[in-house]
Formats: C-alpha cells, structure tokens, sequence
C-alpha cells in the first residue's frame, strides 16, 4: 500500500469558503480512487486547509489497478454471421472485447442468441490514471465565486493556483492544471519563514515539513491552539473572560496559518454605547473577541488573533495599530448614536416612505402598514390577555424606523436590534422595545426565536408580508435560487410556531397577508417537512407519513411525528402499518378500475366473522381515537390503533375483497376505505416503511 498526497496552492481564499471546500476535495479525491479501483480495503483520509492551500492525503492507495476480466455482450448472432463467415458486427465486438473472433462464444437470453466475450482488462498505472482524471475533480469543486486569471485559459477557480504538489509515496504524480505542473515543493508563512519554498520527500513529512516552515496545516490543530492562547492571554485580565463565540473562531482559524494572540484595549468611556453596538464593531468590523466580567458586562478590553508570531517590540506597535483603528470606528459609533437620538422613532415613520422596500411593492412606509395589518388579524385569533395588542401595533408602526439612521447606514447587521436599542432610549415600553429588538429573529435555525408573544407575532407578520408580496410578483424561489431569501423567512415561521406557545395555525398565517394562495401554502408546508426532517431529525417515512395528513398547524404536527417515530419498531405498529398499506393499495387498484366506494356501508352483506369483527373493533376505536386526538393525546391514539392488530390480522386471512359480488365486494372496499378514513387523520401509515 502507498500514501498519495494532493496540495493545491492558492492566493488567499476567503474564510467562509475553505472549509466546504476542504471537505469537497477529499471527497471528490477518495470518490475517484474508489472509482478507479485505486483504493485499499482500509483507506484513511486526511484533509487539510489554510488560506493559502487546500490539501488531501490518502493513506493506503494502491500503486496500480489489478488486472480484471469483464463479460460483455455483443450482437445477436443471426447479424453477427452471414452464410457461416463472421460479419462487420461479430469482428468491431471482437474488437472492442481484445480477442479474437475465434474466441467469441454464443449465449442465449430471454430475446434469443447473442455473442459474448470476456474481455481482459490490464490495470493501469495510478500516476497515468490520477494525471487524467484528477484535474477534472479539482476543476469541479464548487465555489460560490470563481474567476478567470489566465487570458484566453479556459479555467476558472476561487483565487490563481500558484503552486501543485502531487505525491505517491516518494514520487511525484506528472499532474497539470492551470498551468501548473505538479512537483514536491510547498510554500511556508509568508513572514515567518519568507514564503520560502519546502520539499516535501513524501506525503508522511508534509504535516511537520510545513510546521517546521511556521504553517499548521490542520484546521483543528490551529482552533486548538487559538482557544488555548485566548484562554491564556485572556488570564493577564484579573476576572475576565472571552465570551464565547463558536463562528468567529471558525473564522479566525481559516484566517490564519500560525496563529497568535494578543490582548487590546479601549477607553471605558465608550462602554455607555450599547454593548451591541460595541460588540458588533469588534467581532463583525475586526474580528476581535469580546471580554466580560463574570457577571457577563462588557469590558474595555479585546483580543484579536494574529497571523504571525511578534517578538514584544512588534506586539507593541501591532496592538497600538489595532486599537487606534477600534477607537476610530468606536468614535464613529459614538457620533451616529448621539446623532440619532435628535430624532425620535415616531418622527422618522414619514421618513420610510423614502426607503424603498422593493419597486413593485413599494417603500417601507407602505411595508409597516401592510404588517400593522396583519399582526392586528394575527393578534386577533390570540385568547385575550396573552399579548399587549397596543403595544404589538406601536412595535410594527416603529419596527423598520431604524433603516433611516445612521448608526444602521454604518451597520447594517445591526437593524432591528438598534431599533430596538433606541425604543427603550426613548422611553418606549418594554414590551415595544423588545418586540422591535428581535423581530428580524430566527435568522437561521441555530438562531432563537423572539422571547417575547408580541415580538414572535411581529416577526411572523413581517416575514409572511415578504413571502406574499414576492409570491404575488412571481418571485418565489426556484431550485437552488432564492436571492429574496424567502426559505429563510418561511423557516423562521415555522421555528417560531414550533418552538412558542402561539395558538395559529399556517393557514391563518396566510390568510392574514390578505392571500389566501395555495402556493403560499404549499411552500409553508415544504418548510415544515424540512423542518421536521432537517432540524428535528425525524425519520423521512415519519415525516412523509404525517404531512401526508396536510397538518395545518406546527406544533400539532411535531407532537405527532414524535408520537409515530417513539413507536414505528414495535411489532404490533409494523403490523397495522403494513396492513394500512395493503389496504390503500387494495383501494387505488379497484379505484383504477372503475370501482365506486360508498361512504356508507351496508353491514347486513358483511355476513364472515372476521369482518364483521373489524368493523365493530374500528368502530369503536375510531370514537376512542377521535377523543384522544382532540386532546393531543397521540401516544394513547396510536397504542388504540395498535390494539385493532388481531382484527386486521384475521380479516385479511379469512376474506377475500375482490369477489365476483358486486354488492359484497363494494361493502367490503367501502369497509376499507373507513377504516383508513377513521384512522389516518393521526397520519399515513401506508407511507411508514417496514422492514421486510
């Protein structure tokens, strides 16, 4: 067995691009070994990245393909030969099999005879092969941008390739792409070791070859060494801690290839700005860590992690750098705030009429009184004393007045939360503040929904005023396509339905944008499946089984996939779900003949004991079931469905639905189709997978 390693050398890539990248070309890497026949029984990949590189290295490859035989067939053998004497036909198989003619044999299949060969196929090389193929995996890997830096060169990648290194064992892969031309030779940092060139003999040096030139190839060894140097730096700070934040430091790790840390600071007085504010100049604007005190306040200090190893003179003038800058934005911060309390959030209402919200709809003017509207009917299907109506209509009256000041001209990232920020300045009532504070929220699913009833109700109204305006243009989302970020809405109704105690339903939801469309809510109801599956983790047959139900509301239909998926295993449920599915087939053939089901059903023809059993055992479940369901009982109503196990059992053993009776034969599907009709208002079970 050998090692291959595979390193594409780049102009430095944007960090939120590297890591699915990284992934990509070890998968397209291992894919096209396994493809080949290139792979030992025990393969182990490694995957590496930094700014400046991309790097694959697979342990246990084998140098060459085995030889290998392969059966093919070939023409029939009445066009294969004329008069005795083989044909054009019988001679271009031989051909392309590598025989002779002699050696074709005859074999005869359902369609009559045929000529066979076995081919012998002698194994290649793995340097040939991976010269041939590996340039089209790496042209394949998916990038959000890509560019063209060679004129007339037909390639396009993230950033330039500026170097290739292709290794088995100690002998280097004759690739080229790009034009580049594989070899053993990295670079190092481009400071600490003056982007200086490293051969690497074989791929089980490159991890220390490349450490000893001041690069960390690992994305995982240099998050360690971040979190560690944080925690140490952050220690000179007596009571202090980093606050937590999982994305910047993904970001700072693919930011660097050696990275260090080094503590900043700024002028207290700039803490009477709100702590958003300060935080998103740090992280968002410098990508700088936060520190606070145990009791969680902010701290006038920061830390920001470096692509380089200063000695104490460097470090000195390095921080001083980094905190002229912070002062600077700080200052600027500091200006827009205290511009924008001239100027109350009711005053700048009139203002969004100049804010245009999108050209067919309008401004944000005409946005916040489409929203007044509809978190008024959403606040109105609301038992009474569960929200502050008054201050639900202050809050959607004022929620966008933020887009025309300053501070969110600066920053964009922070509308909503300024919005918020200035409300409670202003003197606005909690719940007012709060509701406008968090109404862009759930962002993405990792992010929490409003934590306020008037706040989830405004966010839902402004996302579904986005989702029905763009539908009614025609532009709802297509394939991958959705640059109004419309999914993104759609998810956060549904996380903020799931995950709050909001009594409404998806059509009311709809029905409040003043559209009732079917598309609209098809797309809800695509959101919800993709919740449940995606987010929820729930079982895709489970899924498919209850929105087959078309559940209207959320968190009725997480209550019953979580209900299905806790007993899908037992024997008794396999047993009634696969008796459902035979019923439901059992009905969509006789439909496909012509056969009419009635809803009533005359119990005098069903005269066999087994089916009279089924139908008085569903009769009676089904009231029991109902009851349950009504109080969302869905553990007690499918356990009641369970029990109708033995009836079905020996309906199906002792009679036979498709007589030559008409009449009889009409009971009994109509008998069918009630029992599916009582029973898979819990769900589809025909749609639940058994095992066998």
């Amino acid at each position: 067995m050998a090692d291959f390693l595979l390193e594409i050398g780049l102009e430095e890539v944007p960090a939120r691009m590297l890591a699915s990248a990284e992934a990509e070309l070890a998968r397209r890497t291992v894919d096209l070994l396994r493809r080949e026949r290139l792979l030992g029984e025990e393969p182990k990949v490694e995957s590496y990245s930094t700014p400046r590189r991309l790097a694959a290295l697979v342990r246990g490859v084998l140098p060459r393909q085995a030889d290998s035989e392969e059966e093919l067939l070939g023409p029939p053998v009445k066009a294969a030969y004329r008069d005795g004497k083989p044909t054009a036909a019988a001679e271009a198989f031989a051909k392309k099999a590598g025989v002779t003619v002699e050696a074709l044999r005859t074999t005869t299949n359902a369609k009559g005879e045929y000529l066979t060969a076995t081919a012998r196929r002698t194994g290649r090389d793995f340097a040939a092969i991976l010269a041939e193929e590996l340039p089209k995996e790496i042209a394949g890997i998916y990038w959000a941008k890509t560019m063209h830096w060679r004129p007339g060169k037909p390639e396009r990648f993230v950033r330039p390739v500026q170097w290739l290194l292709a290794l088995l064992d100690g002998e280097v892969v004759p690739l080229e792409w790009a034009g580049r031309t594989a070899g053993p030779m990295t670079y190092g940092h481009r400071v600490l070791y003056g982007n200086a060139p490293v051969i690497v003999r074989k791929p089980n040096d490159y991890v220390a070859r490349l450490t000893d030139a001041k690069v960390m190839p690992s994305v995982e060894e240099r998050r360690h060494r971040i979190r560690k140097a944080l925690d140490r730096v952050c220690r000179s700070v007596p009571g202090a801690r980093w606050r937590e934040d999982h994305p910047l430091v993904d970001k700072v790790t693919h930011m660097t290839e050696w990275p260090s840390v080094i503590l900043g600071s700024f002028e207290p007085q700039y803490l009477r700005l709100p702590e958003e504010v300060l935080v998103t100049v740090m992280r968002d604007h410098q990508n700088y860590f936060a520190l606070e005190s145990s009791d969680g306040k902010l701290l006038p200090y920061f830390l920001a992690v470096l692509n380089t190893e200063p000695d104490a003179h460097a470090e000195a003038i390095i921080r001083h750098g980094n905190e002229r800058v912070l002062r600077a934005r700080f200052n600027d911060a500091a200006f827009f705030y205290d511009f924008d309390q001239r100027t109350l959030l009711s005053e700048r209402v009139a203002l969004l009429e100049k804010v245009t919200f999108q050209k067919d709809l309008g401004s944000y003017f005409a946005k916040t009184e489409r929203v007044r509207a509809v978190a008024a009917q959403l606040a109105a299907h609301m038992p009474e004393g569960t929200l502050d109506r008054a201050a639900l209509d202050a809050a959607a009256q004022l929620a966008k007045t933020d887009l025309t000041t300053e501070m969110v001209k600066e920053f964009t990232e922070l509308q909503g939360a300024v919005g918020g920020l200035y409300a409670r300045a202003q003197g606005h009532s909690a719940a007012v503040a709060d509701a406008i504070y968090a109404h862009y929220q759930p962002v993405g699913m990792d992010d929490a929904i409003p934590p306020t009833v008037e706040g989830q109700v405004l966010a839902i109204a402004d996302k579904i005023d986005t989702i029905s305006g763009m539908f009614g243009l025609g532009l709802q989302p297509t394939g991958s396509k959705d640059p109004f970020a419309l999914r993104r809405a759609a998810n956060g109704i549904i996380k903020i339905l799931a995950e709050s105690s909001l009594p409404l339903t998806l059509s009311q939801i709809v029905n409040a944008a003043g559209s009732n469309n079917a598309q609209i809510q098809s797309f809800l109801a695509e959101r919800l499946e993709w919740y449940l599956r995606e987010v929820r983790g729930a079982a895709y047959d489970v899924v498919k089984a209850v929105m087959a139900t078309a559940p209207d509301d959320v968190r009725d239909a997480l209550a019953r996939v979580e209900a299905v998926a806790a007993v899908r295993g037992s024997d008794d449920f396999s047993a009634i779900a696969a008796a459902f599915k035979r019923m439901k087939n059992i009905l969509e053939q006789a439909s496909a003949k012509g056969e009419s089901v009635s809803a009533e059903i005359d119990l005098d023809l069903l005269t066999e004991p087994a089916e009279r059993t089924l139908a008085e055992e569903s009769a009676g479940r089904a009231t029991r079931v109902a009851r349950l369901r009504e109080k969302g009982n869905y553990a007690g109503a499918l356990a009641t469905i369970a029990e109708l196990r033995p009836a079905v059992d020996a309906f199906f053993d002792k009679v036979m639905v498709m007589v030559p009776d008409v009449a009889l034969r009409q009971a009994r599907l109509s008998l069918l189709a009630r029992v599916l009709g009582d029973f898979n208002q819990v769900a589809d079970f025909s749609e639940i997978v058994i095992a066998g």
